[in-house]
């Protein structure tokens, strides 16, 4: 696609995503709460992309942030090995947060639409809990690519941090059970789905998660924490 200058424009999505992975790389860079900004940062990605095809591009753009941004710091001083991994670490753990904190928004999306006697199709719900079900797989799946093409120290890490999270568990899994129960709840043959309905899905997440990057919805935002700390060692 080539705007009036004959230039190749630049999609909206690819600007989003250039400015996503500059904001957490700086945030690596900084050095200091970093769990809190990457995990603030992709939320607010995900309250202004209203559909499930935007987050690989999402979480992608946030791991290429944590990988240039650890390894600006090592090219910088390559003895600084422990100040690079460990925003890294906290990058993840905030990434994972914010993931969880979407599966907990697809649950609250669907318990309001209930209370005020709103009703979703069976082909709406059975597509996003499709797409809620490898959430963390996708997850694992983009740090690992990221793991792949990062410098030695870098890559190990991420790659330990993914062999420990299959092992013991994720923020976004454990927030995961929660939701697709109350999915599989109203896909059940007692559930109370209507053939049609005056609002997407999709959209009530999006705009629990624009409520989550106000800060309306911080005290479930709060809630939601990955479930180990991690240091450049290892789990704790």
């Amino acid at each position: 696609m080539q705007d009036k200058s004959g230039s190749r424009a630049i999609s909206p999505g690819a600007r989003e995503g250039s400015v996503l992975e500059s904001e957490v790389r700086e945030a690596i860079a900084r050095g200091s709460n970093v769990q809190q900004a990457v995990r603030d940062l992709t939320i607010k990605a995900l309250s202004t992309q209203p559909d499930f095809e935007s987050l690989r591009h999402i979480l992608t753009a946030v791991m290429q942030g944590v990988r240039e941004g650890a390894q600006q710091i090592l090219q910088h001083d390559s003895g600084q090995v422990h100040t690079a991994l460990k925003p890294v670490l906290e990058a993840v753990a905030g990434l994972d947060a914010a993931l969880a904190q979407f599966a907990e928004a697809s649950k609250l999306a669907l318990e309001e639409a209930a209370g005020r006697a709103q009703k979703f199709s069976r082909e709406e719900l059975t597509r996003v809990r499709s797409e809620l079900e490898g959430i963390e797989q996708l997850f694992f799946e983009i740090v690992q690519a990221s793991a792949s093409s990062a410098q030695q120290a870098v890559s190990e890490t991420l790659h330990d941090f993914v062999t420990h999270a299959k092992r013991n568990g994720t923020a976004v899994g454990s927030r995961l059970k929660d939701t697709l129960a109350a999915f599989n709840q109203e896909l059940g043959p007692t559930g109370q789905m209507g053939l049609e309905t005056g609002m997407r899905l999709t959209y009530a997440i999006t705009s629990l998660m624009s409520q989550a990057a106000a800060g309306v919805l911080d005290g479930v935002a709060q809630s939601v924490k990955p479930k180990h700390k991690w240091s450049d060692r290892g789990r704790e």
